[in-house]
């Protein structure tokens, strides 16, 4: 039977993240028996979630998700309400807190497509966050301490009871994700 593997970009990303093309390749390669989903999610986390669990609900093959910084966020989110396992890299953990810098227009630079980022998003994002995790043994965490964008004790403290794979230095991009595909697809038992 056909397996699946969602893959969730970031904020402000696309499926032509470097990460998603970097799985996409790995699964050409290896793992031609595993469809990789990767779509371009809405701009704004209603809308976004709509997306995201419109898909899972659709899914009728076993799946499980790989989500990158605000990704990581949707991916525990995914892992809570499906029962699937997820990997998490540089995930974003309060995305609310974070991205309440960013409210105004903003341009997606692999799409083009131009958005208001307003404070209603901010209160759709703590509304969607998953406080208290009890998916936590399905979770890996891939995090880098070079996060420039992130700061990555806010994601050790949060995925504690997770597995853990902390790296020293690296960036918010995760160094090296290549490395990890074969052993990502293997935790998430495809």
């Amino acid at each position: 039977m056909m397996a699946t593997l969602l893959y969730l970009h970031g904020f402000n990303s696309s499926p032509n993240s470097i990460k998603a093309q970097l799985m996409r390749e790995h699964l050409e390669q290896h793992r031609p028996d595993i469809e990789l989903v990767c779509p371009q999610l809405a701009a704004t986390p209603a809308a976004a979630w709509a997306q995201i669990a419109s898909m899972c609900d659709q899914l009728n093959t076993p799946f499980g998700v790989v989500g990158s910084s605000l990704g990581g966020f949707w991916a525990t989110r995914v892992a809570e309400h499906y029962g699937v396992r997820a990997v998490v890299v540089n995930p974003a953990v309060n995305p609310h807190i974070l991205l309440a810098d960013w409210l105004g227009e903003h341009e997606n630079p692999y799409t083009g497509e131009r958005y208001t980022l307003e404070r209603q998003h901010m209160a759709e994002l703590a509304e969607l966050r998953v406080n208290e995790p009890c998916c936590l043994e399905r979770i890996w965490l891939l995090q880098q301490q070079g996060d420039e964008v992130l700061d990555y004790r806010e994601a050790l403290d949060y995925y504690r009871f997770a597995r853990v794979c902390i790296q020293k230095g690296g960036d918010h991009s995760f160094i090296g994700f290549q490395h990890y595909c074969a052993q990502i697809i293997r935790f998430l038992q495809l």
